[in-house]
């Protein structure tokens, strides 16, 4: 495999550059997320954007602007890249006149987005010599973490909330992981993780509180900037809850145009919550750089439900640079969006995505999405994840059936 152009880590809000690469962190000193950076100049003059699109499928290969070093550290599982779909007409019932398409991050191993961030940050945990490992979860992360550290041979503790889905908390035990529901919301599963490393000797993984998930999740911008033909979208909605993967996808952005890979262009990013958990919306409206916890936060949008992110600045720093806006979605909305979808167009979305769509309705009628804009919605997770309605009718065979009461 190719080597890692890794240089050192930096401090997200300081800018302070002397933590070394290769070493274990987790917050900078200041309290932020750390942020991996690059020999740009050197990778640009060596690898060009045609010879890694080249290589065989998944997000390792875009090894040189991932931290691991060492070839035997890589953990993959047979990802791909994940495909494009253009949806026509759930553009028309969202009233987009123009190309809507999706990213189905469900195509993934443990059918989500997270196993991009999970595979990298596991495989340095393993580059590092950590043995344990814990976080917390709304459910997606937690699986993608069993799955990678199983192939590790890593012991893993995962902490969620007691109204998590079950198939979220099954899978997850199933490939081995110690899993643990808790009365509480993902900052209070956080906490546990916090107050149990100096007695349980674990490595806490929670989102932007290690610096690694975030470089796996950058891999989305790169597959999709190659799938355009490297001219970016005009719009990218997001389901955005602790916000790795919008903060990612503006580091990438940066770093292909450094590496001359793209222009100047950048897409308006819109981070969607929902209106029972909605802290960087409401950030965002009132013109604040810090996000405020949300209390008595609420939604079935499970990936969605973060009362308080780490990296929340970065969020909205990202939201403001591109003309973007923060959105907060009802949660019958998200539900509605989800079964026309579904049925219109034969695709399943999950809850979390299904609230972009709503977003982009709101974009078109408020004016900031344009009938010419080529908008793109990431599907973050497959949707058979999540417990659906049963509207199925039953028949009896012991009677006749009534054909005409079928229609």
């Amino acid at each position: 495999m190719p080597k890692s152009y890794i240089t050192h880590l930096e401090c997200s809000l300081t800018g302070k550059r002397d933590y070394a690469a290769g070493a274990v962190h987790n917050l900078s000193e200041a309290g932020r997320p750390l942020l991996s950076r690059y020999n740009l100049e050197s990778l640009k003059s060596d690898v060009s954007k045609e010879e890694v699109w080249a290589r065989p499928g998944g997000f390792w290969k875009w090894r040189e602007l991932l931290p691991v070093q060492e070839d035997r550290n890589v953990l993959s599982l047979g990802e791909v890249e994940t495909p494009l779909t253009r949806l026509d007409k759930a553009a028309a019932i969202f009233g987009h006149k123009g190309e809507l398409i999706v990213k189905d991050e469900g195509h993934l191993p443990t059918a989500s987005f997270k196993a991009r961030g999970l595979s990298v940050a596991v495989s340095m945990a393993k580059e590092l010599g950590l043995t344990r490992l814990a976080m917390p979860t709304n459910g997606n992360a937690g699986a993608a973490l069993a799955a990678y550290a199983g192939r590790a041979d890593l012991e893993t503790f995962i902490f969620c909330p007691d109204d998590t889905p079950h198939i979220n908390v099954e899978e997850a035990a199933l490939l081995g992981a110690k899993i643990w529901r808790v009365n509480g919301y993902i900052d209070d599963c956080g906490h546990i993780v916090a107050d149990g490393i100096e007695k349980m000797g674990w490595f806490n993984l929670s989102t932007l509180k290690e610096p690694y998930r975030l470089e796996g999740k950058k891999t989305m911008a790169f597959e999709f900037a190659a799938q355009f033909g490297w001219e970016l979208p005009d719009v990218v909605f997001f389901p955005t809850g602790g916000g790795t993967a919008l903060i990612a996808m503006w580091k990438a952005f940066d770093e292909m145009e450094a590496l001359g890979w793209i222009g100047s262009k950048r897409p308006k990013m819109v981070a969607v919550q929902a209106a029972g958990c909605a802290p960087l919306a409401k950030a965002f409206e009132e013109g604040e750089r810090f996000a405020t916890r949300w209390e008595n936060a609420y939604t079935r949008a499970a990936g969605i439900r973060v009362p308080q992110a780490v990296g929340d600045f970065l969020v909205l720093d990202a939201l403001r640079a591109s003309g973007g806006k923060g959105i907060a979605i009802e949660e019958d909305e998200i539900f509605d969006a989800q079964a026309a979808v579904g049925s219109s167009e034969g695709y399943m979305v999950c809850p979390e995505a299904a609230a972009c769509f709503v977003a982009l309705q709101r974009g078109v009628n408020d004016g900031w999405v344009a009938p010419t804009d080529k908008v793109l919605i990431i599907n973050s997770g497959n949707g058979l994840k999540y417990d659906m309605p049963d509207s199925a009718g039953t028949l009896d065979v012991s009677q006749p059936i009534d054909f005409d009461g079928l229609l």
